[in-house]
């Protein structure tokens, strides 16, 4: 690790499978921390607090956003979301590398304090099977996934400013292409040297 962290952004439109590669690629790469959004709406099926998100009320999560403890947050469907700052930089200042999935809105406010983090787009192969994840997931109203899927492309402009994109036709190659990122990133020159010379004392 180097002295400062590194922070890897994955973003997408809802269904495009991004809790699900982004699960698996930090269940393959251990050391990566995870940040954890604080979010208002109620948790889904097989979702756990403090893993998944941390579950907060209304209020709750204005007091968080008023106190400053909230970097970035949106607010969609009615629900808010939002990612602590203090964790963000206690964890990199640690030199940890940290890994946060959010929405294309939460990205853009992340690039703004941390431009020189590795931001992730991950869209499905088509619009077809966009709403057909959509509806196979069973936790959305038909008027939500129409609504989802109206904003898909305000959620596709968004990609053009991201470092890299993955189109998840297949979530085993999908993860491996998003690891493929965090190992490339992870071999710069200049995070290695760091690493090098703090280890040999230089």
């Amino acid at each position: 690790m180097s002295a400062t962290g590194q922070i890897f952004v994955l973003s997408g439109p809802p269904g495009a499978g991004k809790s699900t590669v982004g699960a698996m690629v930090r269940q393959n790469l251990p050391d990566l921390a995870y940040s954890v959004s604080f979010t208002t709406r109620a948790p889904r099926p097989g979702e756990r607090d403090g893993v998944d998100y941390h579950f907060v009320d209304r209020q709750a999560f204005i007091q968080r956003l008023e106190r400053g403890d909230i970097l970035e947050h949106v607010e969609i469907f009615g629900n808010m979301y939002g990612t602590s700052a203090q964790v963000i930089d206690q964890t990199i200042g640690q030199g940890v590398d940290l890994f946060l999935d959010t929405d294309v809105n939460g990205g853009k406010a992340l690039r703004g304090h941390y431009p020189q983090g590795v931001f992730i787009f991950i869209v499905p192969p088509s619009r077809a099977e966009l709403e057909r994840r959509l509806r196979q997931r069973g936790t959305e109203t038909e008027d939500n996934i129409r609504l989802r899927l109206a904003r898909v492309g305000y959620e596709l402009a968004a990609a053009q400013d991201y470092t890299h994109l993955v189109i998840n036709d297949d979530l085993n190659k999908a993860a491996a292409q998003v690891e493929a990122i965090i190992t490339t990133d992870r071999l710069r020159t200049e995070r290695q040297l760091t690493r090098i010379k703090r280890e040999w004392g230089l």
